[in-house]
């Protein structure tokens, strides 16, 4: 009787196995990974296990094991098939019309769906050049079992990147009287260059960072970094003012790397320091803005323009290779949306989405103030009572050195909070600073380096934690939403130059300066009008408490959504809901 038994088991087997609708790659198997193929088939219909016994052999195969021999020979695609022995060898306990639907067998809780190997993402994911010719450094090389690891290391290189990119932006400003003489022009041709850089870069953000969410981003970035050293080279050579402006758009357009690593630095770091990771990289943008505006005046102080240039470009190329040589392959997002797709979610998001509408706000009426302060402090500096030359006015911008080592303490100090309550204390320390300078800017000079290190520091505190609010919402969409957040950036930078110079020049620097404390008050009517714990698609009002921790927070939630057990009881649930509120 029993073998009997034995050849109706193995009929049944046999039949299962011809019923289940094996996966395997589109593509033609090799023979190798046909013979692993057909062995491992063999091995379920000879060797017929319960579930049980199944899911124990699997877990505590060892090296020696036949099964996991063929699986270390070619993990992708023998990890599929061992998901179907494991699923067939359950068939035997259960009548053969329950598996006709192998959709519903492979979203069962019990028998996980092996990787979609016959799509396209299988092929793309694994990627071994760039560009289809630039071999991927084997340990740069995307592996879904091992996520590259991104320490500190890694996020430094991040913000030295940003720091010498986002530098093309700036050399210029410096040599603009070098250039006059250079070109033979007036002063207002070459007053164009720093706006066509600018309008290039604001070209960058709305066409060309949003193929972060759509493409892979290590042939992004190097490619960015690529162009902009090529472009370099046209800039010392060319004799034409006409071919510099058009070459300094170019450049501008392709600096926008840094706002494509702000996204990818917040995919790669983990949870509980993201916040960090994208403090050090803003930091290094800070730090570009300063190294880029001190290293051309020096250099041109004593040789010719052009050496600057030359420089940029060593710069360039040098950086080129260290990110080859570094950053990590990932693969693309959103590969069912096309570009124009993407372009059009871009605007989508600005007005469907109530965090990133609540953070464009603040962060619009913060770049006004900062930048309606930096600029009416020059005019306010070189008057009456300081009336203090161009050097030491200068000086003053090296307070932002200070900004950028205190940004990453302050990204520390965001991860342990909930986003919400950081940009409110930074909110209202910024308006505090506001005040110190709308009451004696223009008494005490004191006041003034006050106010310098008060609205720069803080400042950039608003800045990470409403980025890192708004990279929360969608890990898919990190790219567009940086792009919108950068472009309100942008738009409040403009606003507080004009509106600001307008006002100082024909009102004082009193008055300026209270235009800022009214925009600094704004911020926080903004803030105040959506609560931190609201629901996503929530635009008005206050809920979830008043719990500042993330930790805590997150312990809350964690608890509430776990099913009431002894473990769990619901007087423990129950009073830390209390303590949150």
């Amino acid at each position: 009787m029993s073998g009997v038994a034995d050849a109706s088991r193995a009929a049944n087997h046999k039949r299962a196995l011809c019923n289940h609708e094996w996966q395997f790659p589109k593509r033609a198997l090799t023979p190798a990974a046909y013979r692993e193929s057909m062995i491992v088939i063999a091995l379920s219909v000879a060797i017929p296990l319960k579930q049980e016994d199944a899911q124990s052999v699997f877990a505590n195969s060892t090296a020696e094991s036949p099964i996991e021999t063929l699986g270390q020979t070619s993990p992708h695609r023998s990890q599929g098939i061992f998901s179907h022995l494991s699923m067939s060898s359950t068939i035997e306990e259960e009548p053969p019309q329950a598996h006709k639907d192998s959709s519903k067998l492979q979203g069962s809780p019990q028998h996980p769906s092996p990787p979609d190997t016959s799509s396209d993402q299988y092929d793309d994911d694994f990627q071994t050049k760039d560009f289809g010719f630039l071999p991927i450094p084997r340990r740069l090389q995307y592996d879904p079992d091992s996520a590259p690891h991104f320490g500190w290391a890694m996020n430094i290189l991040f913000a030295i990147a940003s720091t010498f990119v986002v530098a093309n932006l700036y050399y210029c400003q410096p040599l603009l009287l070098k250039l006059s003489e250079s070109f033979n022009v007036s002063y207002s041709e070459v007053s164009r260059i720093p706006t066509l850089v600018q309008s290039g870069y604001a070209a960058g953000l709305l066409l060309v960072t949003p193929l972060g969410d759509l493409v892979r981003r290590r042939p992004l970035i190097l490619g960015l970094t690529f162009c902009g050293a090529a472009l370099t080279i046209g800039l010392p050579i060319t004799k034409s003012v006409a071919a510099f402006e058009a070459i300094s758009f170019l450049v501008g357009l392709a600096s926008v790397v840094p706002q494509i690593m702000l996204p990818l630095a917040a995919d790669l770091a983990p949870p509980e320091r993201r916040a960090s990771a994208l403090a050090i990289v803003l930091s290094g943008l800070l730090l570009g803005i300063l190294i880029a505006r001190v290293l051309s005046g020096v250099v041109a102080q004593f040789v010719t323009w052009h050496v600057v240039y030359w420089i940029a470009l060593g710069v360039q190329s040098g950086l080129f290779v260290l990110l080859y040589w570094t950053i990590p392959d990932f693969p693309a997002k959103n590969k069912h949306l096309t570009y124009f797709r993407i372009l059009f979610t871009l605007g989508k998001f600005a007005v469907t989405e109530p965090v990133l509408a609540q953070a464009c706000l603040v962060v619009i009426c913060s770049s006004a103030c900062f930048t309606n302060f930096w600029v009416t402090l020059t005019f306010l500096l070189g008057e009456d009572p300081y009336s203090y030359s161009t050097l030491v006015i200068g000086l003053f911008g090296l307070e932002g050195m200070f900004g950028v080592c205190v940004a990453p303490f302050l990204g520390r100090l965001i991860d342990n909070l909930i986003p919400w309550f950081a940009t409110f204390i930074a909110i209202i320390a910024f308006t505090c600073f506001q005040a110190v300078q709308t009451g004696a800017g223009g008494v005490s000079i004191a006041a003034v380096i006050i106010a310098c290190l008060g609205i720069d520091i803080f400042g950039d505190m608003i800045q990470i934690s409403l980025t890192h609010a708004v990279f929360g919402l969608d890990p898919n969409a990190r790219a567009r939403l940086n792009a919108v957040l950068i472009i309100s950036i942008f738009l409040g930078q403009i606003m507080g130059t004009s509106v600001g110079t307008h006002v100082f020049v024909n009102y004082g620097w009193r008055p300026a300066a209270a235009l800022s404390l009214g925009f600094s008050g704004f911020m926080l009517l903004a803030m105040l009008a959506r609560g931190p714990h609201c629901e996503r698609y929530t635009w008005f009002g206050w809920q979830g408490g008043y719990e500042m921790r993330k930790a805590r927070q997150d312990e809350a939630d964690a608890l509430r959504e776990e099913p009431v057990t002894d473990s769990v009881p619901l007087e423990k649930v129950d009073h830390l809901d209390k303590e949150v509120a």
